[in-house]
């Protein structure tokens, strides 16, 4: 069998908000390669989403709170949350300094926490850091540095170019815990594996 981006195409105005991008064979080089994107905006001024199936190679979270100057609890607490083990990940190429936090819905503040859909939330502020340190952040969350960004029309068109699939985005896939599985997990929501992927789209 063989799959190409056109499988999932049903109409490219749809709105891809809250849905994952699967990165095709074509975008074999760079940091798209074999990517997963959480998209968190779309819309006809352009799209923006998270990476979230690779971790940042130059940062902890432990390092990431120092650099925000955000302490760790005292040693004396019995919060699991003393011992920071949360991933950060490489969200995309775009404001690599920028932080953000997809997170489940059962955190928000209505300052800075935007509502994705029922599973995903977003949160943009060292706040939710902070929380997360005290134990009363979100339950799942992924934080990333860094976003991946389309211009108009621009993820529109590498659809078309056979660079994305594109699928219903679930907690399980996007907070998993294991980043090498997010990848072949996602094309089964498809019912494909990776070896029926083909880098051209085929034409009617």
């Amino acid at each position: 069998m063989e799959v190409s981006s056109n499988t999932t195409i049903a109409r490219l105005e749809d709105n891809l908000e809250g849905k994952l991008l699967i990165s095709m064979p074509s975008i074999a080089e760079g940091c798209f390669a074999r990517s997963v994107v959480y998209i968190c905006a779309h819309s006809k001024d352009g799209a923006m989403g998270l990476i979230v199936n690779q971790a940042a190679k130059s940062i902890d979270f432990s390092e990431l709170l120092e650099q925000l100057e955000i302490d760790e609890l005292n040693t004396d607490t019995t919060s699991d949350a003393a011992s920071p083990s949360h991933t950060v990940h490489f969200g995309g190429p775009v404001e690599n300094s920028r932080g953000f936090v997809l997170h489940s819905p059962d955190y928000f503040q209505a300052s800075s926490t935007v509502q994705m859909n029922d599973g995903f939330s977003l949160t943009s502020t060292p706040d939710v850091l902070k929380a997360l340190m005290e134990g009363s952040g979100p339950e799942n969350c992924i934080v990333a540095l860094g976003y991946a960004g389309w211009s108009p029309g621009q993820l529109e068109n590498e659809i078309r170019q056979n660079g994305w699939l594109y699928c219903d985005a679930s907690p399980s896939i996007v907070f998993g815990p294991e980043l090498e599985d997010k990848y072949d997990e996602a094309l089964r929501t498809l019912g494909i594996t990776s070896s029926q992927l083909i880098a051209e789209a085929g034409h009617a």
